[in-house]
């Protein structure tokens, strides 16, 4: 009894789906806006999904660096050095200076600071607040990026509180190009501000 009223129900449920497929017509469109676009190829995912807003933050671009597109956590991203490893980004951060700073050297295996340590850094003004620099050397490890750990890097950076956000500019290559680097990045830290 059960067997049938299955293959009764099975039959009732392949039967159904063979209904006869009724033709849509389309009879009417809408006008194009300006806020349609033509589709790009070949974008990349960030380029498809992410907002595109104007960057909040606006910078002078240093000679021999190298412009790229913005993307959801890079506000102004470029690369310098004649490796082509050598990269710089500028974000708005969550936590405090003393988390950032703290997370930069645990990516270079550094012990991390205390407040009082932070406040012995050298300071900087950047987009007209106060700011700290930052600066390790070694093994820089991105493995939760995905990419590794990569030997013979070097980080320098600033971590400042623009506001109420964290502004960070954080430049990352091999040690001797981000040496040869470092006065070009103070100057373009110095150029940074806030869009109006």
């Amino acid at each position: 009894m059960k067997n049938r009223a299955a293959c009764l129900l099975a039959s009732v449920l392949v039967f159904s789906g063979c209904e006869e497929k009724k033709e849509i017509t389309v009879t009417e469109t809408r006008k194009e806006t300006t806020r349609d676009t033509a589709p790009k190829l070949f974008a990349t995912s960030d380029e498809r999904f992410r907002d595109a807003k104007p960057s909040p933050v606006k910078a002078d671009t240093p000679a021999g660096w190298l412009a790229l597109p913005a993307s959801q956590m890079r506000l102004l991203n470029y690369r310098f050095g004649e490796s082509g490893m050598g990269e710089v980004w500028v974000t708005i951060s969550q936590g405090s200076i003393l988390d950032n700073v703290n997370r930069w050297l645990k990516q270079f295996g550094t012990a991390p600071l205390d407040p009082a340590g932070v406040a012995k850094l050298p300071s900087v003004i950047v987009a007209g607040s106060q700011g700290v620099w930052v600066s390790a050397e070694g093994e820089y490890d991105t493995s939760s990026m995905g990419t590794g750990k990569k030997t013979g890097f070097a980080l320098a950076g600033v971590v400042a509180s623009v506001g109420a956000q964290i502004l960070t500019v954080k430049m990352v290559g091999p040690k001797e190009e981000v040496q040869a680097a470092k006065p070009v990045l103070e100057t373009f830290a110095k150029s940074l501000r806030m869009a109006e």
